[in-house]
């Protein structure tokens, strides 16, 4: 079922109880009211990594928020009576959306527990700094240089499409987090074709935002669902996005652990499920990380064999390509990488007759 402006979340056979129900949709009317205000105030914030975050905040004034960017980008303290930093109206919109914390030791101030961050003209709600939290939704420069990805693959699948269609595209955001690859690529498309756009999550609290983020882009026919990989997609699809977790995380956060060989796991899962589930013509954009050991990218040397297969199996045509050379170099100090020399992020895409 595709809906209309609004989500369907599947989380099993139970049941909210009306209240519950009344006090979640309250909540997220809340949210969209809120990101609604910030884009009337022409609000713009671009996120960095965590760790510019951590030094920027870290420098002389910047210990409180002194106006909307300090407050939903840089994650900053604010007093509530603050009219600078927050005014009422907005304050009203964060403490009905449930997304204003009081600091425990000082109750006069006050923190957003979500950010709000520029892309593709229109703002994507996500977990305020920093994501420690089992049940954070990032979004950093990964999910800018994944939608670059998006953008250049989808601009060269154009330029060589001579077969018109009138079927609407059947998009899955895979393991969606905020939701940013469904939004983008349901704006791309949707210029030529319609477009439904599932988005999908083992994470209830990404499913939340990726919904409120829809609707701030304006996407009308969208769905959400929480989905292990594609395990709760029976349909034929015909684009698969992916910007799955790729580290090797010793609290496995949903946001940060891949598993498998050096975080490679959920990666090569994603691309075995969407082969077996992708339309005629369908295809797979996958943005990932492959951790290179002696010279050798271990993620392309797994991918190899199974590309060369679907190449026999499905006609199946293949890009992989490095993106960035050297990312997270921090991470190589962390248990589990003692031989590994670098971490690239790869851009990988695959399309199937």
């Amino acid at each position: 079922m595709i809906l209309e402006k609004s989500a369907r979340q599947e989380t099993g056979p139970r049941v909210a109880a009306p209240a519950a129900r009344d006090a979640s949709a309250a909540a997220h009317e809340a949210l969209l009211a809120l990101g609604r205000a910030l884009i009337g105030t022409g609000y713009r914030w671009v996120c960095p990594t965590p760790e510019t975050q951590a030094l920027v905040n870290a420098r002389p004034g910047n210990e409180r928020a002194h106006d909307l960017r300090g407050v939903f980008g840089w994650s900053r303290p604010f007093a509530a009576s603050d009219a600078a930093a927050l005014p009422p109206p907005l304050l009203a919109l964060i403490r009905q959306a449930g997304a204003l914390e009081r600091l425990a030791g000082n109750g006069a101030l006050c923190r957003s527990r979500v950010r709000f961050s520029s892309f593709s003209d229109t703002l994507l709600a996500h977990s305020a700094w920093p994501t420690t939290q089992v049940g954070a939704v990032f979004f950093g420069p990964d999910t800018y240089r994944f939608a670059a990805l998006i953008e250049r693959v989808l601009a060269e699948h154009g330029r060589r499409s001579h077969t018109p269609r009138t079927a609407p595209c059947k998009v899955v955001d895979l393991g969606c987090g905020s939701g940013a690859g469904g939004i983008l690529a349901a704006r791309l498309i949707g210029h030529e074709l319609p477009t439904r756009v599932l988005f999908t999550d083992i994470n209830p609290e990404a499913l939340r935002l990726a919904a409120v983020n829809a609707q701030l882009a304006g996407l009308e026919h969208y769905e959400c669902r929480r989905s292990d990989v594609l395990a709760a997609v029976d349909e034929p699809v015909d684009l698969v996005l992916a910007n799955p977790p790729y580290l090797l995380d010793a609290k496995e956060r949903a946001y940060r652990h891949g598993g498998g060989q050096l975080g490679t796991g959920l990666a090569l899962r994603i691309v075995d499920e969407s082969l077996q589930r992708l339309a005629p013509g369908g295809r797979l954009i996958l943005y990932t990380a492959a951790p290179v050991v002696a010279g050798i990218d271990l993620l392309w040397q797994a991918l190899a064999p199974r590309l060369t297969k679907a190449a026999a199996s499905r006609g199946a045509v293949y890009d992989y390509a490095e993106i960035d050379p050297d990312v997270f170099g921090a991470e190589l100090a962390q248990p589990g990488y003692g031989d590994v020399e670098r971490l690239a992020v790869a851009g990988l895409s695959v399309q199937v007759r």
